[in-house]
């Protein structure tokens, strides 16, 4: 008897060992050449046709990026794109800055005249101009190998027709009433003319024979320059010229105005993509890379700073303590983005040198109440640890979360808080390494005429009122502050991590998160992409009515009563959910194996491969 119970607690332990290891949803993607990662398993496989053509990430990156725009991934072709790429040979992390921008006649006094208290969330006066094509072509010519013509293959062949998936039937069916005021859109969304229920059925050929020709037109430009002699690079920017100065360009226009929008030619001509220095702060040795105040990511930044004298790993993963933490801290960073964080193209300058010191990271940490959520957190004073003084500090001290709180249904405020978009990151062997976090223009969106380009919504990420926010009011020209948050970090000056996430205001706090469950808590890739996030709900939202619910938390339905309890007394307000992580994908890099380890977690569709 002895001796068969020996066996049995034998065989428990072999059998253990395998359901142990398989700790998440999803495996561990593992990769020696190259690693593709996106929102959808058909946008994963344009970028291993890149690759499979010889290709480097960048060719692969804007490859997915074609597919899922032309997949409406939650965005399209008339979206923006916000990219981070490491170039092996300058051995130097850029930032590619491709938000279109508020058109002619899109004023403070225009949208408040029209009684707005904000720019609108649909329709054709949302639209900034088209960033994503623009994007693309210029990390193609500037950092890719493939030609347009390549690059583009995957999307025309989808554009053709491709089996539309549940999420984007859903989306049109839930807008249809929406999308029939725009004649464009209804003849491209509402296929079945011929039924009650005009939307796509799921894996139903999804036709869009529109966006087909012109991303052939593309093509044609870049074939007829490089006939004409000119080099790779220069007949890739002859298709950007296309598409921003000429014919297309010119339908884009003549539709947009049709439908009531602003568009012009000079907007799209003058519009450009900007390859910036990213900002960056060292948290324990690790180099953490973000786009710049055009967008959230610096508050990644700042909470590292913040968190960086703290001792999590001694608080524990998700205990009270280091809930309360987190939430706090983001709070604080929150604010700042909130108030101070616009296009850094146009005055006011945003105090980015004070935001991200570390001596202003110290001073805000002493404000944190231990004891109790602080549902009055306001916007600090960067200036002084920048040598400067704050020309608004009238307006902090008139600061409330209190004036935009609750004025919409908890349903469509988290729709709101957590708007869509996808994620893309792309690796080689050879060292270069992207991580996109593109957008704008998902469904219901204005389409722009017969180019089959779905125009961004972005405009409703500015504020009209200067005591919100003074950097971030609309004029022509310039960009929204987006919620959009690439991620990179370096460590002994190679590429350690590539992060990336969907999910609006979301993002960068699951981003943080992610981060810290790999450098603090030692999980592998895929852990940290699944594992148990929070999210905090006091901030100013992003899009829609711009709304703030102080105290409101969102946990992982996991998490234990007796944490619980102790988070109800500390005046929180508490959400829960199966799945909180956010759709997180990313890539890790072994320098010890010389491999790379993907991870796409199982909030979505995300998907991968690696060879």
């Amino acid at each position: 008897m002895l001796n068969r119970t020996f066996q049995l607690l034998i065989l428990c332990c072999f059998l253990s060992s395998p359901v142990l290891a398989q700790r998440t949803a999803k495996p561990v993607l593992h990769g020696r050449h190259w690693v593709a990662i996106t929102g959808k398993p058909l946008g994963a496989t344009a970028g291993a046709m890149m690759f499979a053509k010889g290709g480097n990430a960048v060719d692969a990156a804007c490859a997915m990026l074609g597919a899922t725009s032309t997949m409406w991934d939650v965005l399209s072709w008339g979206g923006e794109t916000q990219a981070l790429i490491y170039d092996p040979n300058q051995r130097k992390v850029f930032g590619i800055n491709a938000l279109g921008v508020a058109p002619t006649g899109a004023t403070t006094e225009f949208f408040k005249d029209q009684e707005m208290k904000y720019p609108p969330e649909y329709g054709p006066l949302a639209a900034v101009t088209p960033g994503t094509p623009g994007g693309l072509m210029v990390m193609l010519a500037e950092y890719g190998t493939l030609s347009l013509r390549e690059v583009l293959e995957p999307s025309i062949q989808m554009a053709e027709g491709y089996p539309i998936e549940r999420s984007a039937v859903r989306s049109i069916e839930n807008h249809a009433e929406r999308i029939a005021d725009w004649p464009y859109s209804k003849s491209v969304y509402m296929p079945n003319t011929d039924d009650e229920n005009q939307a796509p059925r799921e894996g139903q050929l999804f036709v869009q024979t529109d966006l087909a020709h012109t991303l052939r037109k593309l093509v044609e430009a870049e074939s007829a320059a490089l006939e004409g002699g000119k080099t790779r690079k220069e007949a890739i920017y002859a298709a950007y010229d296309r598409f921003y100065r000429g014919d297309i360009a010119e339908e884009i226009t003549r539709s947009t105005v049709e439908q009531g929008g602003l568009i012009t030619m000079e907007d799209l001509d003058q519009w450009q993509v900007y390859i910036e220095e990213p900002v960056m702060t060292d948290y324990k040795g690790i180099q953490v890379y973000k786009l710049t105040s055009w967008v959230q990511g610096p508050v990644m930044l700042q909470a590292l700073n913040m968190l960086e004298s703290m001792d999590l790993r001694a608080m524990g993963y998700n205990s009270t303590r280091y809930i309360h933490a987190l939430y706090q801290v983001m709070n604080l960073a929150f604010a700042d983005r909130d108030f101070y964080y616009g296009d850094p193209y146009f005055p006011p300058a945003e105090p980015m040198e004070g935001l991200l010191s570390k001596e202003y990271a110290q001073s805000r940490i002493e404000t944190i109440n231990w004891e109790a959520n602080d549902p009055n957190i306001k916007p600090g004073d960067p200036y002084p640890f920048q040598g400067e003084e704050n020309p608004y500090l009238h307006y902090i001290n008139q600061w409330s979360n209190d004036e935009v709180e609750e004025m919409g249904s908890a349903a469509s405020y988290e729709q709101d808080f957590y708007r869509g978009t996808t994620s893309i990151q792309a690796a080689d062997a050879e060292g270069w390494v992207v991580s996109i976090t593109p957008s704008g223009g998902w469904i219901p969106a204005v389409i722009a005429g017969i180019t089959g380009i779905g125009l961004s919504q972005r405009m409703q990420s500015f504020v009209l009122d200067p005591a919100e926010n003074p950097y971030n009011l609309p004029e022509p020209g310039k960009r929204p502050r987006a919620t959009l948050t690439p991620g990179m970090a370096l460590k002994d000056g190679l590429p350690y991590l590539s992060f990336a996430v969907q999910g609006g205001d979301g993002q960068d706090q699951n981003l943080l998160q992610f981060f810290l469950n790999i450098v603090e808590f030692n999980m592998n890739i895929q852990e940290a992409v699944e594992a148990a996030n929070i999210n905090s709900f006091q901030m100013r939202g992003s899009f829609g009515d711009h709304e703030i619910r102080p105290g409101r938390i969102l946990l992982h339905d996991q998490i234990p009563d007796w944490t619980r309890r102790d988070l109800r007394k500390m005046e929180y307000s508490l959400t829960f959910g199966a799945r909180t992580s956010g759709p997180i994908t990313a890539i890790e890099f072994d320098r010890i194996h010389g491999t790379m380890w993907g991870g796409a977690s199982d909030h979505g569709d995300d998907y991968g491969i690696a060879w």
